[in-house]
Protein backbone atom coordinates (compact mmCIF):
# COMPACT_ATOMS: atom_id res chain seq x y z
CA UNK A 1 0.00 0.00 0.00
CA UNK A 2 1.32 3.14 -0.96
CA UNK A 3 2.09 5.07 2.30
CA UNK A 4 0.43 8.18 1.59
CA UNK A 5 -2.55 6.20 0.80
CA UNK A 6 -5.78 7.30 2.68
CA UNK A 7 -7.22 4.64 4.68
CA UNK A 8 -10.64 4.77 3.42
CA UNK A 9 -9.20 4.35 -0.02
CA UNK A 10 -11.37 1.98 -2.10
CA UNK A 11 -9.24 -0.18 -4.12
CA UNK A 12 -10.01 -0.64 -8.02
CA UNK A 13 -10.22 -0.10 -10.42
CA UNK A 14 -7.40 2.61 -10.53
CA UNK A 15 -4.38 2.58 -7.41
CA UNK A 16 -4.22 5.35 -5.39
CA UNK A 17 -2.32 8.27 -7.27
CA UNK A 18 -1.76 6.02 -10.12
CA UNK A 19 -1.45 8.69 -13.41
CA UNK A 20 -3.82 8.25 -16.64
CA UNK A 21 -3.85 9.70 -19.92
CA UNK A 22 -7.54 10.80 -20.27
CA UNK A 23 -9.69 12.19 -23.46
CA UNK A 24 -12.25 14.32 -22.00
CA UNK A 25 -15.38 13.79 -23.53
CA UNK A 26 -18.08 16.25 -21.86
CA UNK A 27 -18.56 18.86 -18.75
CA UNK A 28 -20.92 17.50 -16.31
CA UNK A 29 -22.73 19.74 -13.98
CA UNK A 30 -20.26 20.76 -11.51
CA UNK A 31 -18.48 21.84 -14.51
CA UNK A 32 -15.70 19.37 -14.09
CA UNK A 33 -14.32 17.13 -17.29
CA UNK A 34 -15.65 13.68 -17.85
CA UNK A 35 -13.82 11.00 -19.38
CA UNK A 36 -13.84 7.29 -19.42
CA UNK A 37 -10.91 4.96 -20.11
CA UNK A 38 -11.90 1.15 -20.71
CA UNK A 39 -16.07 2.42 -20.13
CA UNK A 40 -14.86 3.98 -16.45
CA UNK A 41 -16.23 7.31 -16.11
CA UNK A 42 -12.97 9.38 -14.53
CA UNK A 43 -14.25 13.35 -13.45
CA UNK A 44 -11.11 15.41 -13.50
CA UNK A 45 -11.78 19.06 -12.54
CA UNK A 46 -10.99 22.14 -14.79
CA UNK A 47 -10.37 20.03 -17.78
CA UNK A 48 -12.36 20.75 -20.56
CA UNK A 49 -13.95 19.05 -23.54
CA UNK A 50 -12.14 17.75 -26.26
CA UNK A 51 -8.70 17.99 -24.36
CA UNK A 52 -6.42 15.23 -23.84
CA UNK A 53 -4.89 15.48 -20.03
CA UNK A 54 -2.79 13.76 -17.64
CA UNK A 55 -4.72 13.31 -14.54
CA UNK A 56 -3.73 11.59 -10.88
CA UNK A 57 -6.07 9.06 -8.99
CA UNK A 58 -7.00 10.13 -5.60
CA UNK A 59 -10.81 8.48 -5.32
CA UNK A 60 -12.57 5.48 -6.79
CA UNK A 61 -16.55 4.68 -6.65
CA UNK A 62 -18.71 2.45 -7.65
CA UNK A 63 -19.25 3.73 -10.78
CA UNK A 64 -16.49 6.40 -11.55
CA UNK A 65 -13.34 7.75 -9.97
CA UNK A 66 -12.01 10.97 -9.15
CA UNK A 67 -8.37 12.46 -10.25
CA UNK A 68 -6.23 15.60 -10.40
CA UNK A 69 -5.69 17.59 -13.26
CA UNK A 70 -1.72 17.40 -13.70
CA UNK A 71 -1.19 18.20 -17.29
CA UNK A 72 -2.99 19.64 -20.50
CA UNK A 73 -1.37 17.48 -23.06
CA UNK A 74 -3.59 18.86 -25.63
CA UNK A 75 -5.59 22.32 -25.21
CA UNK A 76 -9.24 23.14 -26.04
CA UNK A 77 -9.52 26.25 -28.41
CA UNK A 78 -12.38 27.19 -25.65
CA UNK A 79 -9.22 27.24 -23.00
CA UNK A 80 -8.42 30.74 -21.90
CA UNK A 81 -6.21 32.16 -19.02
CA UNK A 82 -7.81 32.70 -15.64
CA UNK A 83 -8.31 36.55 -14.59
CA UNK A 84 -8.02 35.05 -10.33
CA UNK A 85 -4.79 33.71 -9.19
CA UNK A 86 -6.65 32.21 -6.61
CA UNK A 87 -8.83 29.91 -9.83
CA UNK A 88 -8.17 26.48 -8.88
CA UNK A 89 -7.86 26.84 -5.35
CA UNK A 90 -10.81 28.38 -3.77
CA UNK A 91 -13.66 26.56 -4.67
CA UNK A 92 -16.06 29.47 -5.43
CA UNK A 93 -15.83 29.47 -9.23
CA UNK A 94 -15.28 26.88 -11.73
CA UNK A 95 -15.58 28.22 -15.06
CA UNK A 96 -12.88 30.61 -15.47
CA UNK A 97 -10.56 28.83 -17.83
CA UNK A 98 -13.40 28.64 -20.14
CA UNK A 99 -13.64 31.45 -23.02
CA UNK A 100 -17.61 33.27 -21.90
CA UNK A 101 -18.95 32.09 -24.92
CA UNK A 102 -18.79 28.35 -24.31
CA UNK A 103 -19.66 28.72 -20.50
CA UNK A 104 -23.26 30.25 -22.48
CA UNK A 105 -23.00 26.90 -24.49
CA UNK A 106 -22.81 24.39 -21.78
CA UNK A 107 -24.90 25.69 -19.44
CA UNK A 108 -28.02 25.19 -21.97
CA UNK A 109 -26.53 21.86 -22.65
CA UNK A 110 -26.17 21.17 -18.85
CA UNK A 111 -29.86 22.12 -18.54
CA UNK A 112 -31.06 20.02 -21.51
CA UNK A 113 -29.33 17.12 -20.10
CA UNK A 114 -30.75 17.32 -16.64
CA UNK A 115 -34.45 18.05 -18.40
CA UNK A 116 -34.04 15.00 -20.01
CA UNK A 117 -32.30 12.90 -17.43
CA UNK A 118 -34.63 13.50 -14.56
CA UNK A 119 -37.58 15.25 -16.03
CA UNK A 120 -37.97 12.71 -18.63
CA UNK A 121 -38.71 15.43 -20.74
CA UNK A 122 -36.71 16.08 -24.11
CA UNK A 123 -36.83 20.18 -25.17
CA UNK A 124 -34.55 22.69 -27.14
CA UNK A 125 -33.22 24.44 -24.69
CA UNK A 126 -33.40 28.29 -25.60
CA UNK A 127 -29.57 29.69 -26.17
CA UNK A 128 -28.67 31.42 -22.42
CA UNK A 129 -29.05 34.73 -21.77
CA UNK A 130 -25.60 36.26 -21.26
CA UNK A 131 -25.12 38.78 -18.32
CA UNK A 132 -24.16 42.44 -18.90
CA UNK A 133 -21.04 41.39 -17.11
CA UNK A 134 -18.75 38.64 -16.49
CA UNK A 135 -16.79 40.15 -13.27
CA UNK A 136 -17.50 42.57 -10.72
CA UNK A 137 -20.80 41.63 -10.76
CA UNK A 138 -21.97 40.14 -7.28
CA UNK A 139 -23.83 42.26 -5.00
CA UNK A 140 -23.78 40.01 -1.88
CA UNK A 141 -20.41 38.26 -0.81
CA UNK A 142 -19.99 35.78 2.36
CA UNK A 143 -16.07 34.84 3.65
CA UNK A 144 -15.69 32.59 6.02
CA UNK A 145 -13.46 32.02 8.49
CA UNK A 146 -12.39 29.70 11.51
CA UNK A 147 -10.77 30.67 14.96
CA UNK A 148 -6.74 30.84 14.72
CA UNK A 149 -5.06 27.87 14.38
CA UNK A 150 -2.15 26.76 16.76
CA UNK A 151 0.30 28.37 14.31
CA UNK A 152 -1.86 31.95 14.75
CA UNK A 153 -3.39 31.24 11.03
CA UNK A 154 -6.71 32.25 10.08
CA UNK A 155 -7.93 32.27 6.61
CA UNK A 156 -10.67 34.37 5.36
CA UNK A 157 -12.44 33.27 2.75
CA UNK A 158 -14.31 30.18 0.82
CA UNK A 159 -14.33 26.30 1.03
CA UNK A 160 -10.68 25.21 -1.44
CA UNK A 161 -11.70 23.08 -4.38
CA UNK A 162 -12.07 19.56 -3.43
CA UNK A 163 -12.55 19.98 0.37
CA UNK A 164 -15.45 19.92 2.59
CA UNK A 165 -13.76 22.28 5.61
CA UNK A 166 -10.36 23.95 4.38
CA UNK A 167 -10.55 27.75 4.07
CA UNK A 168 -8.61 29.45 1.10
CA UNK A 169 -7.88 32.76 2.41
CA UNK A 170 -9.25 35.00 -0.40
CA UNK A 171 -8.26 39.01 0.15
CA UNK A 172 -9.63 39.89 -2.92
CA UNK A 173 -12.66 38.89 -4.86
CA UNK A 174 -13.13 39.75 -8.82
CA UNK A 175 -16.34 38.45 -9.43
CA UNK A 176 -17.91 40.69 -6.44
CA UNK A 177 -18.26 44.85 -7.33
CA UNK A 178 -15.58 47.07 -6.48
CA UNK A 179 -17.51 48.23 -3.68
CA UNK A 180 -17.43 44.97 -1.63
CA UNK A 181 -13.74 44.51 -2.64
CA UNK A 182 -12.66 48.03 -1.13
CA UNK A 183 -15.12 46.97 2.05
CA UNK A 184 -13.33 43.78 2.19
CA UNK A 185 -9.95 45.02 3.14
CA UNK A 186 -10.92 46.57 5.98
CA UNK A 187 -13.91 43.85 6.97
CA UNK A 188 -10.56 41.67 7.20
CA UNK A 189 -8.94 43.51 9.32
CA UNK A 190 -11.53 43.69 11.60
CA UNK A 191 -11.63 40.56 12.09
CA UNK A 192 -8.07 39.88 12.39
CA UNK A 193 -8.13 42.57 15.15
CA UNK A 194 -10.15 40.33 17.31
CA UNK A 195 -8.91 36.94 16.16
CA UNK A 196 -7.08 36.31 19.97
CA UNK A 197 -10.73 36.31 21.58
CA UNK A 198 -12.78 34.02 18.74
CA UNK A 199 -13.54 30.71 20.19
CA UNK A 200 -15.58 29.88 16.89
CA UNK A 201 -15.60 30.72 13.16
CA UNK A 202 -17.99 32.49 11.16
CA UNK A 203 -19.35 34.44 8.21
CA UNK A 204 -18.80 38.31 7.41
CA UNK A 205 -21.49 39.15 5.24
CA UNK A 206 -20.86 42.48 2.42
CA UNK A 207 -24.07 43.28 0.67
CA UNK A 208 -24.09 46.12 -1.88
CA UNK A 209 -26.86 48.07 -2.02
CA UNK A 210 -28.08 51.91 -2.06
CA UNK A 211 -27.10 52.33 1.42
CA UNK A 212 -23.37 51.27 0.78
CA UNK A 213 -21.66 48.15 1.63
CA UNK A 214 -23.92 46.81 4.78
CA UNK A 215 -22.59 44.01 6.76
CA UNK A 216 -25.23 43.71 9.56
CA UNK A 217 -27.52 40.65 8.72
CA UNK A 218 -30.52 42.33 10.35
CA UNK A 219 -30.34 45.43 8.62
CA UNK A 220 -33.33 46.72 6.32
CA UNK A 221 -31.43 47.85 2.85
CA UNK A 222 -32.64 49.24 -0.25
CA UNK A 223 -31.92 48.33 -4.25
CA UNK A 224 -33.07 49.13 -7.35
CA UNK A 225 -34.56 47.36 -10.26
CA UNK A 226 -35.55 49.64 -13.46
CA UNK A 227 -37.71 51.91 -11.69
CA UNK A 228 -38.58 50.16 -8.64
CA UNK A 229 -37.22 50.55 -4.56
CA UNK A 230 -37.00 47.14 -2.92
CA UNK A 231 -36.64 47.00 0.45
CA UNK A 232 -35.09 43.64 2.33
CA UNK A 233 -33.27 42.35 4.90
CA UNK A 234 -29.71 42.38 3.94
CA UNK A 235 -28.66 38.11 4.99
CA UNK A 236 -31.72 37.32 3.48
CA UNK A 237 -32.24 36.23 -0.32
CA UNK A 238 -32.06 38.91 -3.03
CA UNK A 239 -31.08 38.13 -6.44
CA UNK A 240 -26.59 39.10 -6.38
CA UNK A 241 -26.72 40.34 -10.31
CA UNK A 242 -28.07 43.66 -10.26
CA UNK A 243 -27.25 43.94 -13.89
CA UNK A 244 -28.65 40.90 -15.35
CA UNK A 245 -31.70 41.07 -12.75
CA UNK A 246 -34.27 43.53 -14.91
CA UNK A 247 -33.64 41.49 -18.29
CA UNK A 248 -34.46 38.55 -16.19
CA UNK A 249 -37.66 39.86 -14.05
CA UNK A 250 -38.78 41.05 -17.42
CA UNK A 251 -38.31 38.45 -19.17
CA UNK A 252 -40.96 35.87 -16.72
CA UNK A 253 -43.58 38.94 -16.48
CA UNK A 254 -43.71 38.85 -20.43
CA UNK A 255 -44.38 34.91 -19.98
CA UNK A 256 -46.89 34.90 -17.89
CA UNK A 257 -49.04 38.09 -18.98
CA UNK A 258 -52.14 37.31 -21.08
CA UNK A 259 -53.84 36.79 -17.95
CA UNK A 260 -56.26 38.82 -15.42
CA UNK A 261 -55.09 37.76 -12.88
CA UNK A 262 -51.29 36.82 -11.14
CA UNK A 263 -50.04 34.65 -8.19
CA UNK A 264 -47.04 35.23 -7.03
CA UNK A 265 -45.56 32.43 -5.53
CA UNK A 266 -42.76 32.07 -2.80
CA UNK A 267 -43.09 35.69 -3.58
CA UNK A 268 -39.92 37.11 -1.17
CA UNK A 269 -40.21 41.00 -0.62
CA UNK A 270 -42.17 41.23 -4.03
CA UNK A 271 -39.99 40.99 -6.51
CA UNK A 272 -41.76 39.67 -9.50
CA UNK A 273 -44.90 40.57 -8.46
CA UNK A 274 -44.56 44.08 -8.32
CA UNK A 275 -42.52 44.39 -11.75
CA UNK A 276 -45.61 42.54 -13.04
CA UNK A 277 -48.56 44.65 -11.30
CA UNK A 278 -49.23 46.98 -14.13
CA UNK A 279 -49.79 43.99 -16.55
CA UNK A 280 -52.68 42.17 -14.57
CA UNK A 281 -55.97 44.02 -12.97
CA UNK A 282 -54.82 42.08 -9.64
CA UNK A 283 -51.37 40.72 -8.14
CA UNK A 284 -51.33 38.13 -4.73
CA UNK A 285 -48.34 37.40 -3.61
CA UNK A 286 -47.42 34.21 -0.98
CA UNK A 287 -45.01 33.74 1.00
CA UNK A 288 -44.33 31.55 4.47
CA UNK A 289 -42.17 33.71 5.93
CA UNK A 290 -43.43 36.40 7.49
CA UNK A 291 -40.57 38.93 7.53
CA UNK A 292 -40.54 38.73 3.60
CA UNK A 293 -43.75 39.35 3.31
CA UNK A 294 -43.97 42.90 5.51
CA UNK A 295 -40.83 43.77 3.57
CA UNK A 296 -43.08 43.51 0.54
CA UNK A 297 -45.96 45.01 1.49
CA UNK A 298 -43.76 47.73 3.05
CA UNK A 299 -42.05 48.11 -0.91
CA UNK A 300 -45.70 47.84 -2.23
CA UNK A 301 -46.38 51.11 -1.03
CA UNK A 302 -42.97 52.53 -1.65
CA UNK A 303 -43.64 51.85 -4.98
CA UNK A 304 -47.37 53.03 -5.02
CA UNK A 305 -48.48 49.89 -6.22
CA UNK A 306 -51.83 49.33 -5.13
CA UNK A 307 -53.17 46.28 -7.00
CA UNK A 308 -51.18 44.02 -5.07
CA UNK A 309 -51.31 42.16 -1.67
CA UNK A 310 -49.26 40.02 -0.24
CA UNK A 311 -49.78 37.16 2.36
CA UNK A 312 -48.53 34.35 4.43
CA UNK A 313 -49.40 30.96 2.97
CA UNK A 314 -48.46 27.50 5.15
CA UNK A 315 -47.35 25.37 3.01
CA UNK A 316 -50.79 22.99 3.79
CA UNK A 317 -52.82 25.68 2.60
CA UNK A 318 -50.72 27.67 0.34
CA UNK A 319 -53.39 28.84 -2.41
CA UNK A 320 -56.35 28.86 0.53
CA UNK A 321 -56.82 32.65 0.56
CA UNK A 322 -56.09 33.22 -3.06
CA UNK A 323 -59.57 34.05 -4.97
CA UNK A 324 -58.34 34.10 -8.23
CA UNK A 325 -60.65 32.25 -11.03
CA UNK A 326 -58.08 29.52 -12.33
CA UNK A 327 -59.41 29.47 -15.66
CA UNK A 328 -57.67 33.44 -15.75
CA UNK A 329 -54.72 33.35 -13.70
CA UNK A 330 -50.89 32.69 -14.09
CA UNK A 331 -48.63 31.86 -11.60
CA UNK A 332 -44.62 32.93 -11.22
CA UNK A 333 -43.16 30.31 -8.84
CA UNK A 334 -39.48 30.84 -7.71
CA UNK A 335 -38.32 28.35 -4.91
CA UNK A 336 -35.58 27.60 -3.19
CA UNK A 337 -32.69 25.57 -4.44
CA UNK A 338 -34.32 22.36 -2.91
CA UNK A 339 -37.44 23.12 -5.39
CA UNK A 340 -41.08 22.40 -4.05
CA UNK A 341 -42.27 19.98 -2.17
CA UNK A 342 -44.63 17.38 -3.56
CA UNK A 343 -47.49 18.65 -1.38
CA UNK A 344 -47.12 22.15 -2.83
CA UNK A 345 -46.87 20.84 -6.37
CA UNK A 346 -50.71 18.97 -5.25
CA UNK A 347 -51.45 22.13 -4.46
CA UNK A 348 -50.99 24.30 -7.68
CA UNK A 349 -52.65 21.30 -9.59
CA UNK A 350 -55.49 21.20 -8.01
CA UNK A 351 -55.52 24.83 -8.21
CA UNK A 352 -54.87 24.77 -11.82
CA UNK A 353 -53.60 28.09 -13.09
CA UNK A 354 -53.75 28.50 -17.18
CA UNK A 355 -50.20 29.44 -17.06
CA UNK A 356 -47.28 28.31 -14.72
CA UNK A 357 -43.82 30.83 -15.28
CA UNK A 358 -41.05 28.52 -12.47
CA UNK A 359 -38.02 30.06 -11.86
CA UNK A 360 -35.14 28.21 -10.47
CA UNK A 361 -31.65 28.52 -9.80
CA UNK A 362 -31.80 24.86 -9.64
CA UNK A 363 -32.12 23.07 -12.79
CA UNK A 364 -32.07 19.52 -11.27
CA UNK A 365 -34.89 19.85 -8.73
CA UNK A 366 -36.89 22.17 -11.30
CA UNK A 367 -36.51 19.75 -13.96
CA UNK A 368 -37.58 16.83 -11.18
CA UNK A 369 -40.81 18.62 -10.35
CA UNK A 370 -41.79 19.76 -13.90
CA UNK A 371 -41.73 15.99 -14.39
CA UNK A 372 -44.58 15.89 -12.06
CA UNK A 373 -46.59 18.90 -13.80
CA UNK A 374 -45.96 17.45 -17.52
CA UNK A 375 -47.80 14.42 -16.03
CA UNK A 376 -50.82 16.39 -14.36
CA UNK A 377 -52.07 18.40 -16.94
CA UNK A 378 -49.31 20.82 -17.94
CA UNK A 379 -47.65 21.62 -21.00
CA UNK A 380 -43.77 22.43 -21.21
CA UNK A 381 -43.14 25.40 -23.89
CA UNK A 382 -40.34 26.78 -23.49
CA UNK A 383 -36.94 26.53 -20.87
CA UNK A 384 -35.08 30.47 -21.15
CA UNK A 385 -31.63 29.76 -19.03
CA UNK A 386 -30.13 33.48 -17.57
CA UNK A 387 -26.27 33.20 -16.56
CA UNK A 388 -27.00 34.88 -13.37
CA UNK A 389 -23.15 33.43 -12.09
CA UNK A 390 -20.45 34.18 -14.55
CA UNK A 391 -17.13 32.06 -14.46
CA UNK A 392 -19.41 29.79 -12.24
CA UNK A 393 -21.40 26.29 -12.61
CA UNK A 394 -24.39 28.03 -11.33
CA UNK A 395 -27.66 29.06 -13.57
CA UNK A 396 -31.20 30.21 -13.97
CA UNK A 397 -33.53 29.04 -15.67
CA UNK A 398 -37.12 29.94 -16.31
CA UNK A 399 -39.49 27.82 -17.69
CA UNK A 400 -42.70 28.22 -19.28
CA UNK A 401 -45.81 25.64 -18.50
CA UNK A 402 -49.48 26.00 -19.59
CA UNK A 403 -52.28 23.70 -18.89
CA UNK A 404 -53.29 21.50 -21.66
Amino acid sequence: MNKAQPKNFVEGPFSYGQEIILDISDLNNLGSGVGRIDNFVVIVPFALTGEKVKARIFRNHKNYSEADLIEVIEASSEREKAFCPLFEKCGGCQYQHLKYEAQLKYKQKQIGDLFERIGGVKIDICPTYPSPKTSGYRSKLTPHYEKPGKDGSMPIGFIMQGRRRTLVDVPHCPIASESINAELIKAREDIQKISHKLKRGGTILLRDCFEGVVQDNNAIVTTRVDDFSFQFGAGDFFQNNPYILPDFINYAIEEAKGSRFLVDAYCGVGLFGLCAAKHFEKVSGVEISSKSIMCANANAKINNVKNCEFMIGSSEEIFKEIKFPASDCSMIIDPPRSGCSTDFLEQLCRYAPKKLVYVSCGPDTQARDIAFLTKNNYKLLKVQPFDMFPQTRHIESIATLELV
